[in-house]
């Protein structure tokens, strides 16, 4: 199984709106999201499944990379890696899915499947960051391997 947590792109700031939920992508971030949108399109396999947090700046994030994705309240802000790592039925879902949401729960999902004992990994806005779930047969238990980081900046 390979799965790409992907931060929602640089959003304006909550006083513009007033409501978390409704911020949308700053102009930087809208750039951000297509640039790494189109990199996802050439690098992901066909029947990958998408989903997105239900705030604006994650479904803007999303609606980049220009396939079907489903929102989802288990990755709303501040939801929790127990509830992001159900819905993409980590470790048993084959094939790849791709998660379209916030810090500190990308974060803390890469610091739980990498084994970083509880420390909290900073993903950058707009960064991908790609893990796969690899077993072999002669060990024990399946391995989480780290496929590729990448900001959109560096695109």
């Amino acid at each position: 199984m390979d799965l790409v947590l992907w931060r929602h792109a640089e959003a304006i700031d909550l006083e513009l709106v007033g409501d978390d939920m409704l911020r949308t992508l700053s102009p930087k971030g809208e750039k951000q999201a297509v640039r790494m949108g189109a990199w996802l399109d050439r690098q992901l396999p066909a029947g990958t499944k998408v989903f997105a947090s239900p705030a604006v700046r994650a479904d803007q994030t999303a609606r980049a990379l220009d396939r079907k994705y489903k929102t989802s309240a288990a990755l709303a802000p501040l939801a929790g890696v127990d509830e992001l790592l159900e819905l993409v039925n980590w470790p048993h879902a084959s094939g790849c899915v791709v998660v379209v949401g916030h810090q500190p729960t990308l974060g803390q999902t890469v610091s739980r499947l990498m084994g970083l004992n509880d420390r909290d990994c900073s993903v950058k806005k707009g960064a991908v960051w790609w893990l796969r779930l690899r077993e072999r047969p002669a060990q024990p238990e399946a391995q989480t391997t780290l496929v590729a980081v990448l900001s959109p900046d560096l695109l």
